[in-house]
């Protein structure tokens, strides 16, 4: 991220805090609260900014287990595999991947059986779905 610009600025303090106010934003970034104002509300009409979360240590979450699962899919169904994993529940977020697999889910569930519930029973039972690769996360280090 280019951290010179006045949108490169704002963007690395909304990464680093994404709650942080709007006079937060305009001291770290050296700018004035409309100008932080302005730019926010543009970077989220042009889909720069798609929403704001709250990073979770998994370890830390009583009562729910994540999984990072890489999915393979037949290119011919990809588009509804898409369409139906964004329909889960289950499924916090989905993205598109270059590396090892075509999509990585973050999944959660309640416990570590769940999780694996969730795995067998709703995503490898989508129409397309090939495989899936889960990656329990244990401990956020950063």
């Amino acid at each position: 991220m280019e951290t010179t610009s006045t949108e490169g600025r704002i963007l690395a303090v909304l990464e680093e805090d994404a709650k942080a106010s709007y006079a937060e934003i305009a001291d770290r970034a050296g700018v004035s609260k409309p100008t932080v104002r302005k730019y926010i509300s543009k970077l989220e009409d042009d889909g720069v900014i798609i929403g704001y979360s709250a990073d979770i240590d998994p370890k830390k979450l009583a009562g729910q287990s994540i999984a990072m699962v890489g999915i393979e899919c037949a290119s011919e169904r990809y588009v509804e595999v898409t369409r139906a994993l964004k329909e889960l529940d289950d499924v916090e977020s989905l993205y598109t991947s270059s590396g090892d697999h075509m999509l990585m889910a973050e999944v959660r569930a309640v416990d570590g059986d769940s999780l694996g519930d969730v795995i067998s029973d709703k995503i490898l039972s989508i129409d397309g779905i090939e495989a899936a690769h889960p990656s329990f996360l244990q401990e956020r280090l950063k």
